[in-house]
């Protein structure tokens, strides 16, 4: 299915993001330089924005490994 970015930015935006990682990758690849950056920046009092959950995660186990790993940096919520 394609992706169409200028939309997701332009949600984004819309919701009051003042930055946004974009990996442009096909959705199995695990190797996604921009999330991986996203998730070494993101601070307690940032407020994470994704379009649609398969944008951060590719399956279910990557999910909530991900969840895990922002509840482990200090996020009580998402």
């Amino acid at each position: 299915m394609h992706q169409d970015l200028e939309r997701q930015l332009q949600a984004l935006e819309n919701d009051g993001c003042e930055r946004s990682f974009q990996d442009k990758l096909t959705g199995t690849n695990k190797n996604r330089p921009q999330l991986q950056q996203l998730l070494q920046q993101i601070q307690e009092a940032d407020t994470l924005i994704v379009t649609k959950l398969d944008r951060i995660a590719r399956s279910a186990i990557d999910g909530i490994e991900t969840i895990r790993g922002l509840f482990q940096k200090g996020f009580v919520s998402i």
